[in-house]
């Protein structure tokens, strides 16, 4: 009886064991699967779907000038100066002089922008606006200096324009990168509102673009191309015939400048008669109102 007893406490045991081995593999079966269902679900949950165009927020308030300084770096800028300058040389001859001035022209790549003359009675004044590949500027200078004639004034300038180039050179950039991202967004809009509201932004981005490269363009014209101003000047002495005029023929001059004068006054009252003849009628006006007023009292 106790054997049977013993044995069927083992087989219990035994079943017992069994179940909780059992019940061990169920639970990490299912852990298994409730981790690869977590995973799959990670994997498989799709991402949100992209805002509408007219919630997305515009360029100006979705990226920083930091951001965009970081996405775009502008090239390293060399130095840019500007040199003008202006030069006054009295000269014996201006024709000479004009003459030597186009060939130190010609010898240094420059070119002639502008050119006026001026004969007065007291000088003659040609005025040349000259410009010159910046790196010859000053062997110009110093060839109109030593060649032409006498140097009466002369005043050149630096101007330093570095920070206005880098300035403008950065802004630029970073508006075409507003302008590309307008373009892609004009691509996905979903109404007309926001496609007609990204079209102004392109356009008004489009105009501050062409009038930024306008302006550098203008820059390296004058960093690249000096400009000088010079002034070609022959003073005019008078001839021995004027200068041996003595008191007798200044005075003959004199009078006869009177009389065409007063010839002139005459001509002048001459040509005020048809205010003339208006005078005796308004007198004779004047009198009959008077005489009738008086015989009114």
């Amino acid at each position: 009886m106790k054997n049977i007893i013993l044995i069927l406490s083992g087989l219990i045991l035994i079943n017992c064991n069994k179940s909780g081995v059992a019940k061990q593999e169920v639970k990490a079966d299912l852990m298994e699967v409730i981790t690869e269902d977590h995973a799959s679900a990670a994997v498989a949950v799709p991402p949100p779907p992209p805002l509408a165009v007219s919630e997305k927020l515009l360029p100006d308030e979705n990226i920083s000038n930091k951001d965009l300084y970081n996405t775009k770096k502008t090239d390293t800028i060399s130095k840019k100066i500007i040199k003008n300058g202006d030069m006054k040389i009295q000269v014996g001859d201006i024709k000479k002089a004009q003459s030597q001035v186009n060939e130190i022209i010609k010898k240094n790549n420059a070119y002639i922008q502008k050119e006026e003359f001026q004969n007065t009675d007291m000088d003659d004044n040609l005025t040349l606006i000259i410009r010159v590949p910046h790196k010859n500027f000053d062997a110009l200078v110093s060839s109109f200096s030593d060649g032409v004639g006498s140097v009466l004034s002369k005043n050149i300038s630096s101007n330093d324009v570095t920070e206005e180039y880098t300035d403008i050179s950065i802004k630029l950039a970073n508006k075409k990168i507003y302008l590309e991202k307008y373009r892609n967004m004009l691509k996905s809009a979903a109404t007309t509102k926001d496609m007609l509201e990204i079209q102004e932004n392109i356009r008004e981005l489009e105009d501050e673009i062409d009038v930024a490269e306008g302006r550098l363009r203008f820059i390296d014209d004058r960093v690249n191309y000096s400009t000088l101003t010079l002034n070609l000047y022959k003073e005019k002495v008078r001839s021995s015939a004027t200068s041996k005029i003595g008191f007798g023929s200044r005075f003959m001059d004199s009078l006869t400048e009177g009389w065409n004068s007063f010839v002139s006054f005459l001509l002048g009252l001459v040509s005020l008669w048809p205010f003339f003849l208006l005078i005796p009628v308004m007198v004779f006006l004047w009198r009959k109102w008077k005489s009738g007023k008086k015989n009114k009292n």
